[in-house]
């Protein structure tokens, strides 16, 4: 065999691969190869840079935790993750765009019956969350699964806050539409916040002097038989920092009014003694086909 060089290389990774049973692991390697070597050799990586990245990958392991999900970041900032979201939509329907999960989902969380304040007594801005789950057609789902989690009035989550609530949920739960497909809970008011910066996606943000906030918004997770699962967010419509979520998730169809009352009665219909926000909003599901 002749010595390999910048041009002969690729084709002989790849064939290392043939032999693979497996038709789908053989395009996604024999893809990522091709790809890998061609930017290599577009911008004429050096050892140094190869490095370089070679030690941010291990950082991003080395600083993750069930709790800080760095690799999910950087999978975000690359806005990889919102391509795959539009990719993997149900093309030509009426569902809901999708958004990301984002690194702040837990599992195991509480399940709550609707109408359930959902803080865990963390203060803030009283927040009135109204929902309704409709098909393409506009037809109730009855018993689907709502997930729904968020940040405090400072931008911070349940799980940034271990030690002020001792390890237990706040401002997320897992809620079931009735009937109707409605769903309703209260819980406070969330707040625009910046992505961790301190560890190696942090140091891509500097160097690109990209904005490092998120506009304030509300998770969603919606799961129910015969549909496909729909994980999406609500941007509030006037947060300064719409149109530069440093995520790429604050979609045009995504942002909502949060709509701002003085003290008076709820959307449940409870009175309210303080100011408040009310958050309503249709979500439409598409459906499985075979």
């Amino acid at each position: 065999m002749p010595d390999l060089n910048e041009h002969t290389i690729t084709e002989a990774v790849k064939k290392t691969f043939d032999t693979s049973t497996d038709d789908r692991f053989r395009q996604l390697l024999q893809s990522l190869v091709q790809h890998l070597h061609d930017f290599a050799r577009e911008v004429r990586l050096t050892g140094d840079e190869w490095f370089t990245a070679m030690d941010f990958i291990e950082r991003l392991g080395k600083i993750s935790s069930p709790t800080r999900q760095e690799v999910v970041l950087a999978s975000d900032i690359l806005g990889l993750s919102m391509l795959l979201d539009t990719m993997n939509e149900s093309p030509g329907g009426s569902a809901t765009a999708s958004a990301l999960l984002g690194p702040f989902y837990v599992e195991g969380r509480p399940s709550a019956p609707n109408g359930a304040d959902i803080s865990n007594g963390v203060a803030g801005t009283p927040m009135f969350v109204t929902g309704r789950v409709v098909d393409e057609h506009g037809e109730p789902v009855a018993k689907a699964h709502v997930d729904i989690w968020h940040s405090d009035g400072d931008g911070a989550y349940d799980v940034q806050l271990t030690e002020q609530l001792h390890g237990e949920f706040a401002m997320r739960a897992l809620l079931t539409t009735d009937a109707d497909g409605r769903f309703w809970c209260r819980s406070i008011t969330p707040r625009y916040y910046p992505v961790p910066t301190d560890g190696p996606c942090g140091e891509i943000m500097r160097a690109a002097n990209r904005s490092v906030m998120r506009p304030q918004h509300v998770h969603f997770w919606f799961q129910a038989d015969g549909y496909h699962p729909l994980i999406t967010q609500l941007f509030l419509d006037d947060d300064p920092y719409i149109g530069r979520d440093a995520v790429f998730a604050d979609r045009a169809s995504l942002q909502a009014d949060f709509v701002r009352h003085e003290p008076g009665v709820a959307p449940d219909g409870t009175e309210v003694d303080e100011p408040f926000v009310a958050l309503d909003w249709t979500f439409t599901l598409a459906a499985e086909r075979p």
